[in-house]
């Protein structure tokens, strides 16, 4: 399999930031690790071999980020003003320079899935939101998708932003991105087993603002069997990722 690892320095973040490339071509999919995790977790976890098909086969193309969840997020005694600024600032990083490094490297033009697990899910489910105008779908398992817990309630502009259920329930119904919302393709995911439960009631807020909006998702919630763990993200990135990537 194809590999590259990355060492950039980011304008936004004022620090070298680091991401892998995995496979040769095809789609590109941006990944975000779990809470405080790193680039490198998806190939420590097995992902690779899960998705190993579609990598040879050419029909995706992983580039895994980095994130600076301890300091934003996670660190919930820092001041919240300051975590959603840098956290602001890690957004136009991604989405200013990681992405058009994406594009650079994999040639195709096409626009980006993003995915992710856990913590994951909502840095995935943020940038689409976001900039639908950048990503043409979402496959996010087991996720939180308001800010309430990673900020204490704090609320301000760039919070409101940066939070899916906030943002999208204020959003007008006559705004662009709505339409852009239903054209796209939008997969969230949870179980209802060990260690779910606070991102199963995060998953259903999050949905429940979607069909008021009107938007279109497919919301699937697996069975009590289902825990917050790898082997069932693996089991659930093979179910949903060929209503996604397109066949050979």
């Amino acid at each position: 399999m194809h590999t590259e690892y990355h060492k950039e320095y980011s304008r936004h973040l004022g620090r070298d930031m680091e991401f892998k490339v995995y496979g040769h071509g095809g789609k590109p999919v941006l990944v975000f690790p779990c809470q405080n995790g790193r680039f490198f977790d998806w190939e420590g976890f097995g992902m690779l071999d899960t998705l190993q098909d579609y990598l040879d086969a050419g029909r995706i193309q992983l580039f895994t980020a980095d994130t600076i969840d301890a300091q934003t997020v996670s660190f919930r005694e820092g001041d919240p003003y300051q975590r959603i600024r840098l956290h602001e600032a890690w957004y136009r990083y991604l989405t200013e320079e990681l992405l058009p490094r994406i594009h650079e490297i994999n040639g195709t033009g096409d626009a980006l899935l993003s995915t992710g697990f856990s913590m994951g899910a909502y840095h995935a489910a943020n940038v689409f939101f976001r900039r639908p105008d950048l990503f043409d779908s979402v496959i996010a398992l087991s996720g939180i998708y308001d800010t309430q817990d990673m900020y204490g309630g704090y609320m301000d502009e760039v919070v409101y932003a940066n939070d899916p259920c906030a943002s999208l329930s204020g959003m007008p119904e006559d705004h662009p991105y709505i339409s852009m919302f239903n054209a796209r393709k939008i997969i969230l995911c949870v179980g209802q087993g060990a260690w779910e439960e606070p991102l199963l009631a995060g998953t259903r807020r999050l949905d429940a603002v979607l069909k008021q909006k009107g938007i279109r998702a497919w919301v699937d919630y697996w069975g009590y069997d289902v825990s917050h763990d790898w082997p069932w993200w693996k089991k659930q990135i093979r179910y949903f990722l060929p209503f996604v990537v397109r066949q050979p």
